[in-house]
């Protein structure tokens, strides 16, 4: 599933595509929002922004309209230019936007809303968000009180857990407790609000940096399972984790159980 940095990247990259142009044919798959597009058409509308929230990203178009959509597994927008080919098949195809100049199509994305802005506040989906580990205004303490809350569950399953914090997945949920040698298995009620700031840190340190130039750094335990440790050369373990069994990587000699 694609995580926060991903979106704000496929953000900013459809902004640079969109923002200012005026849509010239909207198109989509899902009746929901063919149904809209018939009563307030959104040809001639021009785009305004578009926009990361957490892992949902945000087409905003005049008139006061807001286009949701959130990738899941193996959701992803492409740009192209008018009459080029796709990069996969057309029965993949879920939303179209033509401008004239630039195209934005979206394939397999299996969730899209399209409301005012006031209607997408009030949508669960974004009304129960945890604080966005990539905004510029993100608020650490928030973010800690939010996991704090989440007592019983593992500290890994709580990094994942977007009404906690919004944006992290399972890379950066490995990847941060492994650089701040926190245990993932170690209840929430266990460890230290320092130890937790600590981890939430680690996490935001590591996505900022992955934003910029979209290089994946090299990873300390993330899908190394039985290789050695970087850092101390014990075995990298993985286990399933969670009610979704997403893989776990960890060092046991490095993360500890309550730091």
């Amino acid at each position: 599933m694609p995580e926060g940095d991903t979106i704000l990247r496929a953000a900013r990259a459809l902004h640079r595509a969109l923002a200012g142009r005026t849509v010239t044919r909207f198109d989509s798959v899902f009746p929901r929002l063919a149904r809209i597009d018939h009563d307030t058409p959104l040809s001639g509308r021009t785009i305004d922004r578009v926009e990361a929230l957490g892992k949902h990203l945000l087409i905003h178009f005049s008139g006061d309209l807001v286009l949701r959509t959130h990738m899941r597994m193996h959701g992803s927008w492409h740009i192209y230019r008018p009459g080029e080919r796709w990069q996969r098949p057309r029965h993949q195809m879920r939303i179209v936007i033509e401008t004239g100049v630039l195209d934005a199509v979206a394939f397999d994305v299996p969730v899209a809303d399209l409301g005012s802005p006031a209607e997408l506040a009030r949508s669960p989906a974004i009304r129960d968000l945890g604080p966005d580990i990539l905004a510029a205004d993100f608020d650490v303490d928030h973010a800690v009180r939010r996991i704090e809350e989440r007592r019983t569950m593992s500290i890994a399953e709580a990094l994942l857990e977007q009404h906690a914090i919004a944006g992290i997945g399972n890379i950066y949920k490995n990847e941060s407790l492994f650089m701040a040698r926190v245990s993932p298995f170690v209840a929430v009620e266990s460890l230290s609000r320092e130890a937790i700031e600590k981890v939430v840190m680690s996490a935001a340190k590591l996505m900022r940096a992955n934003v910029g130039d979209g290089a994946r750094r090299r990873f300390w335990v993330y899908e190394r399972g039985g290789q050695p440790c970087r850092r101390c050369g014990a075995i990298i373990q993985r286990r399933k984790q969670g009610e979704d069994a997403r893989s776990t990587y960890w060092c046991a000699h490095c993360q500890l159980p309550t730091p």
